[in-house]
């Protein structure tokens, strides 16, 4: 099967007619659809099929056991109303790759794994990465069993609608023992790639970043017949904060967004008692970072203070600067680099964008390769990648695989 007939196959999946986004969330109709195409892309190479304890997917060719394996894929979740690229783009070339390599006749010396992680992009449960988190111990189990999602339904519970064994989430050492590289293939979410020209880059680093909860209380009253001085409204501080929020990662040369966003009572004419919003925040070095949320949280405060509503700030995630290995992204960059002729020639970049390759860095040696995307936009129906931007990131990932796992 080719990369366009595999990419068509999965297009439909979770696609909203409304938005033209997708709505592929963790353990939901649309994220059982993906996990089966998985399964049969799997099986239809002869790969072994595998769901670990945590309920990521893996195909193996060759035998795990063995150890030092070359592991490759990404995620088929999204964002709400999000992008096709992110994350598939990913596991379609990882198969497309591995077709590529067999039409080489390329002789494999050590395991081959591409895996689908679960849930990479929190969009149900408020986490990034509870897969990948799970199985390198970066999130235990009493923190797994308290995430809800917006109906209140526990992650478990949503875990075991599916037909999933909940109790044997946790940490999965052995299984991440075995592998001896993992290398993620991932479209550019920015146009670093679209100005240098180039159609394929290697991640140096994933900014450090997190989310910050915004928690503004103040009294629910009648819209119509409260007099603007007699009133607490909690709209004000947090409208006020999401420009403090522009105001400092401008300032800082960094980037901090608002973009979700409950409120209580939730009428258009009342004043609401709650507004609930949540803070994502980034930043190329952790000082920076520190200083943005540190200013975002003192001007909230001021504002709160000013309309007599009480904030409360709670940070719900967040993860350190990622400096993948240096040894492994060389390695990649001379594999490239000799593919075309021309040494260190692919472009090495930074991204704001966190991946489960960043979560598994702490653990095993990971890399990223990121494919050309011409307008930067990602997380919306518009993310895009040019075909023949696609084939050279699959071309990419099989020069890799075949430099590491074939020699």
């Amino acid at each position: 099967m080719t990369f366009h007939s595999m990419w068509a196959e999965l297009l439909p999946i979770g696609r909203s007619s409304a938005s033209g986004g997708y709505r592929r969330f963790a353990w939901t109709g649309a994220d059982t659809e993906c996990r089966a195409w998985f399964r049969q892309q799997a099986e239809s190479r002869g790969l072994t099929y595998e769901l670990d304890r945590n309920g990521n997917q893996w195909a193996w060719l060759g035998d795990p056991a063995d150890g030092d394996a070359v592991v490759t894929g990404s995620h088929l979740d999204s964002v709400p109303d999000g992008g096709a690229f992110d994350g598939p783009l990913g596991v379609v070339s990882s198969f497309a790759a591995l077709d590529e390599l067999r039409a080489r006749g390329a002789e494999f010396t050590k395991p081959l794994a591409i895996v689908n992680f679960g849930d990479e992009e929190g969009a149900r449960f408020g986490l990034a990465c509870v897969g990948s988190r799970l199985a390198a111990g970066r999130l235990t189990v009493e923190q797994a069993h308290r995430l809800t999602d917006a109906d209140g339904i526990t992650l478990p519970q949503a875990m075991e609608r599916a037909g999933y064994d909940v109790g044997a989430i946790g940490p999965d050492p052995e299984r991440l023992g075995r592998i001896g590289a993992f290398v993620e293939l991932h479209v550019e979410q920015g146009r670093a790639l679209d100005l240098s020209g180039d159609q394929v880059g290697i991640a140096s680093a994933i900014w450090p970043h997190g989310r910050w909860r915004f928690d503004f209380r103040g009294e629910a009253n009648h819209a119509g017949t409260t007099r603007l001085v007699d009133r607490h409204d909690p709209m004000l501080p947090y409208a006020e904060t999401v420009l403090a929020a522009r105001r400092e990662a401008r300032l800082a040369g960094a980037v901090a967004t608002f973009g979700k966003i409950a409120v209580e009572p939730n009428g258009v004419n009342a004043i609401p008692s709650l507004v609930r919003g949540w803070l994502d925040s980034r930043a190329a070095d952790q000082a920076t970072l520190d200083t943005v949320v540190t200013g975002v949280e003192k001007a909230a405060r001021e504002y709160a203070d000013a309309q007599g509503v009480e904030l409360d700030v709670v940070r719900e995630s967040f993860t350190p600067v990622v400096e993948f290995e240096h040894a492994l992204r060389d390695e990649l960059a001379r594999i490239l680099g000799k593919e075309r002729d021309a040494v260190l020639s692919v472009p090495v970049l930074g991204t704001g964008a966190g991946h489960d390759a960043g979560i598994l860095s702490g653990t095993v040696p990971t890399a990223m390769l990121f494919v050309r995307n011409p307008t930067g936009v990602s997380h919306s129906p518009a993310e895009y990648a040019a075909e023949d931007d696609c084939v050279a990131g699959v071309t990419a990932l099989a020069d890799v695989l075949e430099g590491l796992a074939c020699r």
